[in-house]
C-alpha cells in the first residue's frame, strides 16, 4: 500500500526515491510483523486463552502432559501479521505477491478449521485425515495448475543473450548446465511438493519453538536466493534463473521472517502459545510454492533438510511397524526419539536448530559450487 501511494510522490520529494528499493521495504515488513508482535502479542495470548487450550495427543512423552492448557491457534496471529505487512510494503500487483497470499490464507484456512474442530471435541482429534488430505489436494492442484499455466518470465542470462526457462523446467542444484523439463507432469510433481511440505512442518511442530525457528531459517534462506534471483547482475555471475519478478518475494519472506522471530518471543521453551495446524500448514504451504517460483524444488530438500528427516521418520515408522511389527525408533517424529533416550527437551530442538542452520549454509554455499 504504501509503495502505490507513497512512491509515485517522489517526483515531489526525492527521498520517497527509497520506497522504491526492496531491501527497504523487506526491512520495513519485517520490522512491521516485529512490533505487532511485541506490542498486541501478550493481548493476543490472552484472547486466545479464554477461547483455546492445546488437547496434548496420546502418543506424546510423557513429560508433555505439562503443556495441557496451553493456547494454540497461534498461527492466527502470525498469518495476520504477514498479510498486513505485504499489504503495507510491497507491489500488490505483482502476481507472485498474490499468489503467496493466496497460499497462506487458504492453507490457514484449513488449518484453523482442524484446530478449531480439536478445540469444540476436546480431544485433539481435528478434520478427518482423508478431509484434510482432499482440502491440500484441492489447494495444491490450484497453484500447481496456475504455476503450470501462467507464462514464464525467467532467464538464463548470458552476456547479451536471454535463454527463457520453461514453467514446467526444473533446476538442478551444484550444476548449472542441467535441467530437466518435467511437461504436463510439473502438475503433480509441484502438488507432491506442496503437500509434503505443508505436512512436513506440522509433523515437526510438536517442541517449544522448534518449527518456527526452522521455520525462520528457511525463510531468511530464501530470502537470500530470491534477491539474488531478482537481481540481473547476481543472477548472471551465478549462472541461476533471472526472473524481475521475483524479486518483490523478498518483501513477503520478510514480513514472514519478522513474524516467525516475533512468534518465537512466546513460542520459546516453555512456551506461552502454540501455532497449531493454522500455522504450521500454511508455513509449509508457502515454503513449497516459494521453492516452486525460485526454480529451488529439488534444492528444498537440503533447505527444509530437518522437516525431511522428521517426516520421513514418521514414514519409516509407520512402515517398519506393519510390516514387521516392531518399531525402529522410540516414538517418532524422531524428535520424541531423542526425549525418550533421555535428552532435555531444549538440547533437542537446539541441535535441530544447529542441524537446520548448517544445511541452510550448505544451501547457499551450493550457489557457488556449480
Amino acid at each position: 500500500m504504501l509503495y502505490h501511494l507513497i512512491y509515485p510522490l517522489h517526483d515531489y520529494l526525492s527521498g520517497l526515491n527509497i520506497f522504491r528499493y526492496i531491501t527497504f521495504r523487506s526491512a520495513l515488513a519485517a520490522l512491521f510483523c516485529l512490533l505487532l508482535f511485541i506490542f498486541f502479542g501478550k493481548s493476543f495470548i490472552e484472547i486466545v486463552k479464554s477461547k483455546s487450550k492445546t488437547i496434548i495427543r496420546k502418543l506424546t512423552p510423557e513429560s508433555h502432559k505439562k503443556k495441557m492448557g496451553t493456547p494454540s491457534m497461534g498461527g492466527i496471529f502470525i498469518v495476520g501479521t504477514v498479510v498486513l505487512a505485504t499489504i503495507f510494503a510491497s507491489d500488490l500487483l505483482n502476481p507472485n505477491i498474490i499468489l503467496l497470499l493466496i497460499t497462506l490464507i487458504g492453507f490457514a484456512l484449513l488449518g484453523f478449521t482442524d484446530d478449531y474442530i480439536k478445540e469444540a471435541r476436546k480431544d485433539g482429534r481435528g478434520i478427518a485425515s482423508r478431509v484434510k488430505l482432499i482440502g491440500q489436494i484441492v489447494l495444491a492442484l490450484s497453484i500447481s495448475c496456475y504455476l503450470y499455466f501462467s507464462p514464464s518470465n525467467q532467464y538464463f542470462l548470458s552476456g547479451n543473450v536471454s535463454i527463457p526457462l520453461s514453467v514446467s523446467t526444473i533446476t538442478m542444484p551444484f550444476f548449472t548446465e542441467y535441467t530437466i523439463d518435467l511437461g504436463i507432469f510439473y502438475i503433480p510433481f509441484a502438488m507432491l511438493i506442496i503437500i509434503s511440505s505443508s505436512n512436513a512442518v506440522n509433523i515437526t511442530d510438536g517442541l517449544d519453538g522448534l518449527a518456527i525457528v526452522l521455520s525462520l531459517l528457511v525463510f531468511m534462506t530464501f530470502f537470500i536466493i530470491t534477491y539474488m534471483t531478482g537481481h540481473q547482475f547476481i543472477a548472471e555471475y551465478l549462472k541461476i534463473p533471472f526472473s524481475p519478478q521475483v524479486g518483490e518475494i523478498s518483501v513477503f519472506l520478510a514480513a514472514l521472517c519478522g513474524a516467525c522471530l516475533g512468534f518465537f518471543w512466546f513460542n520459546s521453551h516453555p512456551a506461552q502459545i502454540f501455532m497449531g495446524d493454522t500455522g504450521s500448514l500454511a508455513l509449509g504451504g508457502i515454503i513449497a510454492v516459494v521453492a516452486l517460483i525460485l526454480k529451488k524444488e529439488l534444492l528444498l530438500p537440503i533447505i527444509g533438510g530437518v522437516f525431511v528427516m522428521e517426516t520421513l521418520s514418521v514414514i519409516i515408522q509407520v512402515g517398519y511397524y506393519k510390516l514387521h511389527g516392531r518399531r525402529i525408533f522410540r516414538m517418532a517424529p524422531i524428535h520424541h526419539h531423542f526425549e525418550l533416550k533421555g535428552w532435555p527437551e531444549n538440547k533437542v530442538i537446539t541441535r535441530f536448530w544447529i542441524l537446520g542452520a548448517i544445511l541452510a549454509i550448505i544451501s547457499l554455499a551450493s550457489f557457488k559450487i556449480r
